[in-house]
């Protein structure tokens, strides 16, 4: 799950790290009225979208009297912002930023994530802050300064003190990054974050670190221990189709291609994606239906596929495990005649009463393709996308 930026603010004044005062707005008059209560006569106003290179999309600018203010905040409302990394669709900016300007002096880039190959978590910080991170890192990754913490022992001074030097910090200024670096680790670990960047974190004219941005990706399984921020969601910021599978506990995931895909465990749902681009094809989605498939779950799983325009066939691959072939196929059955599909549907279940379910299926008066093996079903469904 993400946030928007004010209210990854909000989190970091909770753990007492340094940020501009800021009120999100919903319309120009609440806009003029943050404004009004900032106090100052230099403001940015900041589209509030999930997703990074705002500014590049004219998405943050300054403002320096009210009436700046009203025009910035009319051109912002409703626009469709594209950046590099919404794609060429964008998204519709609904909530804006006006917060305090900052006399900046250095711009510099700091974050915390999972490094899975190490098994820690790793703090990123650079000189480059400002730009694209993914730019530096392949450009210039001798500017990247990382250090490796293990979870259960947490960050140490030291570990601070290395990325403040490797920004080339001193006095004051040297003093607050440590502070700031301990700071936003605490805050990482207690809010469940598997993303927290700051781009840019900014050294003042004064001497004092800032945050000017907050990104935050959380882990979604620990929601549950975490209600005050899973009340932050903004669903209108996420894919309908990714938003209604959730209703279903399905885990679903839409993607470019023309195959849908319906298969119980992640793992057989990588595979199955995998050997359709072996064959040829490109899947639409990604979709795990869980362990316990039933005629629901299949339905629920079908309405979602075909939701994405994309889908010229459907490829379900079962394993029967926990769940039985035949409960699958009569599910099947009855989700193809429920919802009267107009794209073919190939079939693959193998595992517990697999024989039981290819008769339900052989039997039913329901156009299906079945197919024995995954090697099969790839190549069988991708032919009948090329033959439309």
């Amino acid at each position: 799950m993400k946030i928007h930026e004010y209210q990854g603010k909000n989190l970091f004044r909770k753990y007492l790290i340094s940020t501009p005062d800021g009120i999100p707005a919903f319309s120009v008059e609440q806009a003029l009225d943050a404004y009004k209560q900032l106090n100052c006569d230099t403001v940015v106003v900041k589209a509030q979208i999930h997703a990074g290179g705002r500014g590049k999309g004219g998405g943050i600018k300054l403002a320096n009297n009210r009436e700046e203010v009203k025009v910035l905040a009319k051109e912002m409302l409703g626009m469709n912002l594209v950046t590099h990394q919404t794609g060429p669709s964008g998204k519709e900016v609904q909530r804006i930023l006006i917060e305090s300007g900052a006399n900046i002096d250095k711009e510099f880039y700091a974050a915390i994530t999972l490094d899975r190959s190490r098994e820690m978590d790793v703090f990123m910080v650079s000189t480059e802050g400002g730009v694209e991170i993914e730019k530096v890192a392949v450009e210039t990754p001798e500017k990247i300064i990382k250090v490796w913490i293990e979870p259960l022992l947490g960050m140490k001074s030291f570990q601070a003190q290395k990325l403040a030097y490797g920004l080339h910090l001193t006095d004051t200024a040297f003093k607050e990054a440590v502070v700031t670096f301990m700071k936003m680790y605490s805050c990482y670990q207690a809010t469940d974050a598997s993303l927290l960047e700051i781009n840019p974190l900014v050294l003042t004219r004064d001497g004092h670190i800032q945050a000017l941005d907050a990104k935050f990706n959380f882990d979604d399984n620990a929601l549950f221990r975490q209600k005050d921020i899973s009340e932050m969601r903004d669903l209108s910021e996420e894919d309908p189709m990714e938003v209604e599978a959730g209703r279903y506990h399905l885990n679903y995931i839409k993607l470019d291609g023309n195959v849908g895909c319906m298969v119980n465990g992640a793992g057989l749902a990588m595979a199955t994606m995998d050997i359709i681009k072996l064959a040829g094809g490109e899947p639409a989605n990604f979709l795990d239906v869980g362990g316990t498939a039933n005629a629901e779950t299949v339905k629920n799983g079908f309405r979602i596929i075909l939701s994405d325009k994309n889908v010229k066939a459907v490829l379900i691959n079962i394993f029967g495990g926990i769940v039985r072939c035949d409960r699958v196929a009569n599910g099947v059955v009855q989700a193809v005649k429920e919802l009267v599909l107009e794209v073919p549907v190939v079939v693959r279940l193998q595992g517990t009463n697999a024989e039981e379910a290819r008769t339900i299926l052989r039997e039913s008066s329901v156009s299906i393709i079945p197919a024995e093996s995954m090697k099969d079903a790839a190549e069988k469904v991708v032919k009948t996308v090329l033959r439309k």
